[in-house]
C-alpha cells in the first residue's frame, strides 16, 4: 500500500493560495510566568519544577486516565514553570490548558535531564497525524473527526495526516520480572516512514500517532477500569513515542485506537476519562500544539530562550520509581544549583527503585500536598530540604 497523505478535513475545502513557508524555528522568550505588566517588575528567574510519574507501572496517582492532572495543576499554581510528560498531562477526551506547563515526551525529558537537549518554548507547532493502517474504517473516521474538531473548534494547527503503508501490529504484555506493561511494534519501520513523509512534505514539527491496539483481555481491562492494577497499553505507547523522538527529535505523543468498551457501572473516577468518547486523541493534539521544541547541544545556542537542565530547581516523583535515566541524571548534577529531589511515599508503583539503591539524596514526603508545600518553601526561602523534624530550622552561620 502506498503512503497516503491528505488533509484532515473530511469534506474538501475551497482552494486557497499557499501561505508563505514559515521558518522552522524563531527566537522566543523564555518567561513562562504571568507577564510583568500583570505582576509588576520581577528580578528573579522562574522557579522550575519537574513532575514525573512513569507510565505503565501502576502508579497509584498518575497510573490511570489523567489522574495526576490535579497534582500538575496545583504545582503550577506554586512553581513558575512546570515540566512534565504526556502520562501526567493526558486524560483521553479531557485536557487542562496550563500556560506555565511544558509538555515534554519521556525520552526527550531524559535527554534534557542529562544536559544534551534543551527545551525551547513555542507559540504554536504544526502538528501532523499518523494513523495505523490496521485501524478499521469506522474507527479511523472517528479519529479524523477529532482532527476536524480540534481544527474547527479549538483552532489547533493539525495540518496533515498520513496512513502507514502497513499495519503496525502492536503487541502488549506485562513484564514478568516487575509487572510493568511493555510490548512491541511489529512494523516500526512503517511508522518511521510515515513520520518522515509528514516532516519532509508538510514541514510538521510535532507528531501525534494513533495505533490500533489489540482489544484487552476482559480481566485486565476490568481491573484497570475499576482503578486497580497496571495500564496494559501504556508501556507500548511510550515505546512508540520514544522511537519517533529519538530519530526525528521533535515532540511526539500517542493515542491508542481501541473499540469502545461495554458500559459498566463499576468504572473508577480515575479511569473514567477513557469512557466518555470514541478516541483518546484530543488531549494529545492539545498537548502537542504548544509542546516545546528540542534543541541539541551541538545544533544551536542553548541559551537563546531555551530552558536547560541547570534551570531546574526541584523534581517530584514516586519514591519507588527513582531508577529512570532522567532522575539519575538530575540527582548526579554537578552544578551548584543541584535540584531538590522530592519523593512521594503514597504514590506506590510495581517498581522497587528507591533512592537509596541509586545513592540519590532525596527528601521523602507522604503525599503530593506535602510535596507542593515543600516546593513553596523551597521557592520562597530555599528551606524545602530543611523540612522534617524542625520546620524552618536554620543552622548557625559559620566563620571562614
Amino acid at each position: 500500500m502506498a503512503l497516503h497523505l491528505t488533509r484532515p478535513f473530511l469534506r474538501p475545502s475551497p482552494p486557497s493560495p499557499p501561505p508563505p513557508r514559515p521558518t522552522r524555528r524563531s527566537s522566543r522568550a523564555h518567561c513562562l510566568a504571568p507577564s510583568a505588566s500583570a505582576r509588576g517588575p520581577s528580578f528573579r528567574r522562574p522557579y522550575t519544577s519537574v513532575l514525573v510519574v512513569p507510565t505503565g507501572v501502576g502508579a497509584a496517582v498518575g497510573g490511570f486516565a489523567g489522574d495526576a492532572l490535579p497534582v500538575a495543576r496545583a504545582l503550577g499554581a506554586v512553581a513558575d514553570c512546570v515540566i512534565s510528560h504526556p502520562n501526567v498531562l493526558n486524560a483521553a477526551m479531557l485536557y487542562w490548558p496550563m500556560p506555565n506547563t511544558l509538555y515534554v515526551e519521556g525520552y526527550a525529558l531524559d535527554r534534557f535531564a542529562e544536559g544534551s537537549w534543551a527545551l525551547q518554548p513555542v507559540h504554536q507547532n504544526k502538528v501532523g497525524l499518523v494513523l495505523d493502517s490496521g485501524i478499521e474504517e469506522e474507527l479511523r473516521l472517528r479519529h479524523l473527526q477529532v482532527a476536524d474538531a480540534a481544527r474547527a473548534s479549538l483552532g489547533l494547527p493539525v495540518v496533515e495526516y498520513i496512513v502507514t503503508d502497513t499495519p503496525l501490529e502492536i503487541k502488549t504484555w506485562f513484564d514478568p520480572k516487575c509487572g510493568k506493561s511493555t510490548g512491541s511494534v511489529g512494523n516500526s519501520d512503517s511508522l518511521l516512514r510515515a513520520v518522515e513523509a509528514l516532516v519532509n512534505r508538510s514541514d510538521v514539527n510535532a507528531v501525534a500517532v494513533v495505533a490500533r491496539f489489540p482489544d484487552d483481555d476482559p480481566e485486565d481491562s476490568d481491573c484497570y477500569r475499576e482503578g486497580k492494577g497496571v495500564d496494559l497499553l501504556a508501556g507500548v505507547e511510550a515505546i512508540i513515542s520514544h522511537l519517533i523522538v529519538k530519530k526525528f527529535k521533535i515532540p511526539a505523543a500517542h493515542a491508542p485506537a481501541v473499540l469502545p468498551p461495554v458500559l459498566s457501572l463499576s468504572v473508577s473516577p480515575r479511569s473514567a476519562a477513557e469512557e466518555i468518547g470514541h478516541t483518546f486523541l484530543p488531549c494529545v493534539l492539545a498537548g502537542l500544539s504548544n509542546a516545546p521544541q528540542y534543541v541539541m547541544r551541538r545544533n544551536g545556542n542553548m541559551d537563546n530562550g531555551c530552558i536547560v537542565a541547570s534551570d531546574v530547581d526541584s523534581v517530584i516523583l514516586p519514591k519507588d520509581a527513582c531508577g529512570g535515566d532522567g532522575t539519575i541524571a538530575f540527582a548526579r548534577t554537578a552544578t551548584k544549583n543541584k535540584p531538590l529531589i522530592i519523593t512521594v511515599q503514597e504514590n506506590e508503583t510495581v517498581l522497587d527503585d528507591t533512592p537509596d539503591k541509586f545513592n540519590i539524596e532525596a527528601l521523602n514526603v507522604q503525599n503530593y500536598w506535602e510535596a507542593i508545600g515543600v516546593i513553596a518553601a523551597h521557592k520562597a526561602a530555599g528551606l524545602g530540604e530543611k523540612f522534617g523534624q524542625n520546620s524552618f530550622w536554620v543552622p548557625e552561620i559559620s566563620e571562614i
